[in-house]
């Protein structure tokens, strides 16, 4: 599994939601809104750092242990998603496909769990086959120690 697909899965749960702005909109168009904003244009990828430190801060740490995890997937607010992403990445999604804030922000909170739910479960997840490039758990853990040396 690569990003295109993760984000194709995306534009597929956001196209299936119950909102009327979204359920009408172009599949990449979508997914490329998708990738735009965790990809980030001209080198501007979303924050990791302040993903990482928010969800450390306890803020979202079992919500998103729940997207990880087995088992049901516990929903994200609107205002949640606000945070975690941040605002400027919402608008910049909600213009690029002609959707107002408010329904950005719905899809976003409806496809980011099932997302992150998607991409580390299983045999075959985007997550298990990085870990095999690197080898395993260990060697990404060696990795993130000679990062911090």
């Amino acid at each position: 599994m690569d990003l295109t697909e993760i984000f194709n899965m995306g534009a597929d749960i956001i196209k299936g939601n119950s909102d009327e702005n979204t359920t009408n909109l172009d599949s990449n168009s979508i997914t490329n809104a998708l990738s735009n904003i965790f990809n980030g244009k001209d080198g501007e990828s979303i924050d990791l750092s302040s993903i990482l430190s928010k969800i450390s801060d306890g803020n979202f740490s079992e919500t998103i242990s729940s997207w990880i995890g087995n088992g049901e997937n516990k929903p994200i607010s609107t205002e949640g998603i606000t945070d975690l992403l941040g605002e400027d990445k919402i608008s910049e999604f909600a213009s690029s496909l002609g959707i107002n804030l408010d329904s950005a922000k719905k899809a976003l909170a409806d496809a980011i769990p099932n997302l992150v739910d998607k991409v580390t479960s299983g045999e075959n997840s985007f997550v298990n086959d990085m870990l095999e490039k690197v080898g395993g758990v260990d060697g990404a853990m060696d990795m993130i120690g000679k990062m911090f040396k």
